[in-house]
């Protein structure tokens, strides 16, 4: 990798790592039983988007009206908006929904009302459970709301009914892989256990989708679920391996950051690169310090191992302050650039605004 061309913080991405990821999914979703429909909202970038075609995919996820336009705009013509439907936004998704198959989610009568009245293209409609995460949805225990809710999606005209749709979000509190394992299966039971209720009200064909990266990268199969919508998979991060969601070789995106100082009796430097371009999530080790990013050295196709007992351990908006031991800090001088790993790939992503890959070539995301 040619670092004279780097200046300033860069996002380097690793095109192999990015297809090898994709490829791990969709190679474990048995063919014709669930449908992989990722999540975008990690890359944002049409050309990463061209990638898991090469794997057979061919409807996404996104977070937002303005991601589902780019992404139309780029080909995709089955996109799923997973963020409870913005009534402010009725304009754009008429217009959106003249375009591409278009799923959105629901949460609530209030909702479903104002798009019997408003919507003007017909739309399918997924409603959002709460499996125990509490962030959005309403809770897997109540039937009856949701029964009332399906019963009025399906007397419209414009809007079909999907199915049930969560995100065990909640995973991303575990202390271990099996107890992400454990969550990934409480939360499909309870969706399955739903789906059974809901059936024994006459509501059949009732479609089931599920989509964080822990549950869906340790889970063994996908046999209960229709489809799935993970989306953190295509670069990994530091998160995802402490939570065991991933190995340090899969983590297919790092921050190149010029050392801007060097203080040897604290054992510490300081590059360019804080806050406002890894944003400020963290995890925490085993000794209960909270670690920003961890380091590796630039390699021949990107960056080499990460370095022992080296972490980013303070961010302000353009400072990143790392800690390390003699060994590393020896063969350090200012100038240099060092590669840190982000801990949340989707934030960092979508506060560097493009990629480069080892070989120079640039990757650039939307711009709305």
């Amino acid at each position: 990798m040619d670092l004279g061309e780097i200046k300033r913080p860069t996002l380097i991405l690793d095109p192999e790592k990015v297809r090898k990821n994709i490829e791990r999914i969709a190679g474990r979703i048995e063919e014709g039983k669930t449908i992989f429909r990722p999540h975008f909202k990690t890359h944002q970038s049409a050309e990463v988007g061209e990638w898991f075609k090469e794997f057979g995919v061919s409807a996404i996820t996104v977070s937002s009206v303005q991601m589902a336009g780019y992404f139309s705009q780029h080909g995709w013509k089955d996109i799923t908006i997973a963020f409870p439907f913005n009534k402010l936004e009725i304009r754009e998704v008429n217009r959106l929904a003249r375009e591409v198959n278009l799923n959105l989610l629901v949460e609530s009568d209030d909702i479903i009302e104002f798009l019997d009245k408003e919507i003007n293209q017909p739309v399918k409609i997924w409603i959002k459970i709460d499996t125990g995460y509490h962030r959005a949805g309403i809770s897997w225990k109540d039937t009856d709301q949701i029964a009332m809710l399906v019963k009025k999606i399906k007397q419209s005209q414009l809007l079909d009914f999907k199915g049930i749709l969560t995100h065990a979000g909640h995973s991303y509190d575990a202390g271990c892989r099996d107890e992400i394992k454990l969550i990934h299966q409480e939360s499909v039971a309870r969706m399955t256990e739903l789906r059974f209720e809901l059936a024994a009200l006459g509501i059949d064909n009732v479609e089931i989708s599920i989509g964080d990266t822990p549950g869906c990268s340790t889970a063994e199969e996908f046999c209960d679920v229709d489809e799935i919508r993970c989306g953190n998979m295509v670069f990994y991060d530091v998160m995802q391996l402490y939570l065991a969601a991933c190995r340090k070789e899969d983590i297919a995106i790092a921050l190149a950051c010029p050392v801007v100082a060097i203080h040897p009796k604290r054992n510490e430097f300081v590059v360019y690169g804080g806050a406002v371009h890894l944003s400020k999530d963290y995890v925490l080790d085993s000794e209960n310090r909270k670690i920003y990013g961890l380091m590796a050295f630039p390699g021949k196709m990107g960056w080499g191992s990460v370095e022992k007992e080296t972490f980013v351990r303070s961010l302000s908006q353009e400072h990143g302050v790392i800690k390390t031991v003699p060994r590393v800090l020896n063969r350090l001088k200012i100038g240099d650039i060092v590669m840190v790993l982000p801990v949340h790939s989707c934030l960092t992503a979508n506060l560097m605004k493009g990629y480069r890959t080892p070989s120079g070539d640039f990757i650039s995301t939307a711009s709305y």
